[in-house]
């Protein structure tokens, strides 16, 4: 019985029980009359325990005429409060569906203490996630396509007692949705600028971001082992974006470091420690969590799995979750080194599972006590978000679009997007948004994660759409339906290619050039492990031909895990330069043992555009 007890007081300001249901509309406590809404003369008098003939006679006195059935406004409730001795006050209630837009106000004596969340901003290039690394004492650069962060990453870091949650989010243009994202969520901005380099378009945006937040700024200065390293002249440009440092006159904290040579690190997380107490920084252990969605996709062992900030309360294993339009009992939460917690407090990032769909990246989440009322607010807001989004109905090519422009008339293209993350997903939609010119128009009807799919060829052929293909690839299914529809896939794996592709298709300069063309496919069926060669895939080649001259990447759900070429390509017991559909190989990936039965090795060449 006392256990029962506990746990209900634990989490007794639950945002949830203020907004699933307010039975009483109006109430006086404390000699203060707190309403929801609309009131009828005679529930006021009914709520005051004054007769309704009083109020009618005093309003009269005031020049006002109601009756017992008026419906009062504020201006009139709050008179008559007063008059009769009361204060007033009107409590906004928001339906549950709606939990972002609920008001928290926690009780002073229930907030604790919790660690800064910093975000790392700056131009491409300037060594943020080097930065991370030097931090962390990780190399996540290793792991990036041309060394370019494109996920936003969470880390959280103990220093000398105090702990850090950091947020890496990317640099290049493409992703300043991602870093708005992350200065919403953040208490202090990191702004990283290259010594050598200077103030650059991004590292504006990132300024705009942190100001439209609200938040302090700490400017690390990096890049100071290099020869061309001019600090004053960082601080001089900066200047120019009313972020003027302390040393010149200013109260923004400017820090040298070099995170290649790890530098004065030390120095900027003293700094972060620093502001972060002089915001005093404070939340609610004791509720039910909410926060922000940082990352998701959908893991091919382990479901929907999504990256969280704890932004209030304390997430627990076994919690149930609204996440977005999903819902979903919080199976198992790990930290960023695969850790699993019981329990995640606020300001922690969290990856977890046991979600009933993938969430988008930016949605916000609650904590709920019952799985039924999780299940019932997800579907919702599902329905709410459905009937918002306006069915678009208007196959296309390139080459329509390279038409489109020197024709000169004003015309929309469409376009599906679909990327190995919801993120990337984001930041290609909104790249091909702000392509938009005099003459075409550029519509994403759909940006979602995951493998390109015949539904998106079926929904492409209705709306007369190009599909966009980032990270992930289609299988032979989809792409023998993509030719039946006369649908085009065109497939990226580097942002830059895919924007200046429609970019110079839109500008009427697309010309010849050297383009991707799939040969074929393999599935893998058997692995057979030879200790000196590495791991062989015994395959059935679906469709198409395998060359074992021609490049070859692996492909597991559709999202691209490996590019390279093949070591050996063997029929039966012979070496072949070339296997054809329906008939079985043997195929060893050089520098890649990491495949599994399931994976599809697809084979490609590049040939020149028509």
């Amino acid at each position: 019985m006392g256990k029962k007890t506990n746990k209900k007081t634990d989490r007794e300001t639950n945002v949830s029980t203020k907004i699933s249901a307010e039975k009483t509309r109006t109430k006086v406590n404390g000699g203060v009359f707190i309403y929801t809404g609309a009131i009828s003369t005679g529930e006021l008098a009914k709520a005051l325990n004054v007769s309704v003939g009083e109020i009618i006679k005093f309003l009269f006195l005031q020049g006002k005429m109601i009756t017992i059935n008026t419906v009062l406004d504020d201006e009139l409730i709050g008179l008559i409060c007063l008059e009769f001795g009361y204060d007033f006050q009107k409590k906004n209630i928001v339906a549950a569906e709606n939990f972002e837009e609920v008001e928290i106000n926690d009780d002073p004596s229930k907030l604790k203490p919790r660690p800064p969340v910093v975000t790392i901003m700056g131009h491409v290039d300037h060594g943020k996630t080097t930065l991370i690394d030097a931090i962390r004492n990780s190399n996540l650069v290793a792991g990036e396509v041309g060394g370019i962060s494109q996920e936003i990453g969470a880390y959280q870091k103990e220093i000398n007692g105090h702990k850090i949650t950091f947020i890496d989010t990317p640099g290049h243009e493409a992703f300043t949705q991602m870093r708005s994202r992350g200065a919403s969520v953040t208490d202090i901005v990191v702004l990283v600028v290259a010594a050598d380099d200077g103030v650059m378009p991004q590292t504006v945006e990132a300024i705009d971001h942190a100001k439209s937040a609200n938040v302090p700024i700490i400017v690390a200065i990096n890049k100071m082992d290099k020869p061309g390293a001019d600090p004053d002249r960082v601080k001089n440009e900066l200047m120019q974006h009313d972020i003027i440092a302390e040393d010149f006159g200013g109260d923004v904290i400017c820090v040298e470091i070099s995170a290649k040579k790890k530098t004065n690190i030390d120095g900027l997380l003293e700094t972060i420690i620093l502001v972060s107490e002089m915001k005093e920084l404070k939340a609610n252990p004791d509720r039910y969590a909410l926060g922000t969605v940082l990352e998701a996709k959908l893991d091919r062992n382990e479901g929907p799995k999504a990256t969280l900030l704890i932004q209030n309360g304390t997430l627990k294993e076994g919690d149930f979750l609204v996440v977005g339009t999903s819902y979903g009992k919080a199976r198992r939460m790990t930290n960023e080194f695969k850790k699993v917690l019981n329990v995640a407090t606020p300001s922690t990032p969290v990856s977890i599972i046991g979600l009933a769909e993938v969430p988008e990246a930016g949605d916000r989440f609650m904590a709920f006590a019952e799985e039924s009322e999780a299940r019932s607010i997800a579907l919702k807001r599902k329905q709410l978000k459905e009937a918002k989004e306006k069915s678009k109905t208007s196959a296309a090519s390139l080459e329509d679009l390279f038409a489109m422009a020197n024709a000169g008339d004003v015309q929309t293209i469409n376009v599906i997007v679909k990327a190995d993350s919801t993120g990337s997903a984001e930041a290609v939609k909104n790249s091909l948004e702000k392509l938009n010119n005099d003459h075409v128009k550029i519509n994403v009807i759909r940006a979602t994660s995951g493998a390109i799919t015949e539904s998106d060829v079926l929904l492409a052929s209705a709306s007369h759409a190009i599909i966009y293909g980032f990270n992930v690839r289609p299988d032979a299914k989809t792409r023998s339906k993509a030719a039946e529809e006369k649908v085009e896939i065109r497939l990226h794996n580097i942002i830059y290619a895919l924007i200046e592709e429609i970019e110079a298709a839109m500008k009427g300069m697309l010309k010849k050039e050297l383009v991707e063309s799939v040969t074929g496919q393999a599935e893998i069926r058997k692995l057979f492990k030879v200790s000196k060669l590495g791991t062989i895939a015994g395959c059935m080649v679906t469709f198409g031909f395998i060359k074992g001259t021609n490049p070859v990447r692996v492909l597991r759900d559709g999202i691209v895990i490996f590019t390279g070429e093949l070591a050996g390509l063997q029929r039966e017991k012979d070496q072949v330069k070339e296997v054809r559909e329906g008939f079985e190989c043997g195929m060893l990936v050089k520098g890649f043992n990491d495949i599994k039965e399931g994976d599809i090795i697809e084979g490609y060449e590049m040939v020149e555009s028509e």
